[in-house]
């Protein structure tokens, strides 16, 4: 998964990493980790967190970082 998408949406919203954090209830240093692909594989229940968080679908946030990952692979 490409956690580049949370960066985008959460930017997209007018959010900053602390925002998201306390909004989501999920810790700024995670969410930075997802976001910069140190954390590939965040749980089901955070990414949920944070796509309410984000007033975002969740499975439009899972298809997305699914996408995007594919991508990646097809450009290789």
């Amino acid at each position: 998964m490409n956690g580049g998408n949370i960066r985008d949406l959460r930017k997209s919203k007018g959010m900053s990493l602390n925002e998201l954090a306390d909004v989501s209830g999920v810790s700024k240093s995670y969410i930075s980790y997802i976001e910069r692909g140190l954390q590939k594989n965040p749980s089901i229940i955070v990414l949920k967190k944070i796509s309410d968080a984000l007033d975002v679908e969740f499975m439009t946030l899972i298809e997305k970082m699914n996408q995007t990952e594919e991508n990646k692979y097809r450009s290789s």
